[in-house]
């Protein structure tokens, strides 16, 4: 009779450990610390009341985000490799009081509002133009932008011309006199959410990459307009096309 009564409550708790999660539920586990950590995860809330000592409030405090480390890099700022310690600083206060920057979020959503605001609000390259820039700014334009939009920026790029092309949208070409006078904002907002049928590239171009390769699809429109646009000098800036004015670096 002992052995009966010992199988069957044996069986009952076998069974009643392993009961099916459902909706809210998360169901009843024989080792729950197997499933959930009984360890503080930094800046991660992951309270578990039936395998975690203390209370939930006290557990809270513990997970709370800390302040960065000494001499810890903000996320995005190590983009600034093509800029020395003083051009680097220089940067950093540019970027001082503007709503983006390389280690805080992007704050325009994906809306054609915040677009518009994005455009009219962004009206500088944090980057000065130079010839390393320049050059990894074309390297970067040649494996993530010129399949579509063309290695000259015409828009004809390989995925879209006869001899090679399966891609039925036509992209946006940016020699065109709305393109050359749009602001730096249209570029980046476009990066960082896509257009149209383009998607974002903001997981692929580091904060210094996406402002790199639009100072070259800049010296592309100052070269279709035999206009200058490096370090030595930049005329594209002051040029002006149907009333519309170029922003100024």
């Amino acid at each position: 009779m002992r052995n009966i009564l010992l199988y069957f409550i044996c069986t009952v708790f076998i069974f009643s450990s392993c009961k099916r999660a459902g909706g809210d539920h998360p169901g009843l586990e024989y080792v729950p610390d197997m499933v959930h950590s009984v360890s503080y995860e930094a800046n991660y809330y992951n309270y578990y009341g039936l395998n975690t000592w203390g209370g939930e409030a006290e557990y809270y405090q513990f997970v709370l985000p800390r302040k960065p480390v000494d001499g810890s890099i903000p996320l995005g700022a190590v983009g600034m490799s093509m800029a020395g310690e003083e051009e680097a600083d220089e940067i950093r206060n540019r970027l001082q009081g503007i709503s983006m920057s390389g280690s805080v979020p992007y704050y325009y959503e994906n809306t054609e509002e915040d677009r518009q605001r994005a455009m009219d609000e962004i009206t500088q390259n944090p980057f000065p133009i130079t010839k390393a820039g320049l050059a990894k700014g074309k390297n970067l334009y040649d494996i993530y932008c010129g399949i579509c939009h063309g290695s000259t920026g015409d828009g004809n790029g390989f995925l879209v011309r006869e001899d090679g092309g399966v891609y039925p949208a036509q992209p946006t070409s940016f020699l065109t006199q709305e393109l050359v006078g749009a602001s730096e904002g249209r570029f980046y907002h476009s990066i960082m959410h896509g257009r149209n049928v383009m998607g974002p590239y903001n997981d692929k171009l580091s904060f210094e990459e996406r402002w790199q390769v639009i100072h070259y699809i800049r010296s592309l429109q100052a070269e279709e307009f035999e206009l200058a646009y490096n370090e030595e000098e930049n005329t594209l800036s002051e040029f002006s096309i149907n009333g519309v004015e170029a922003v100024e670096e």
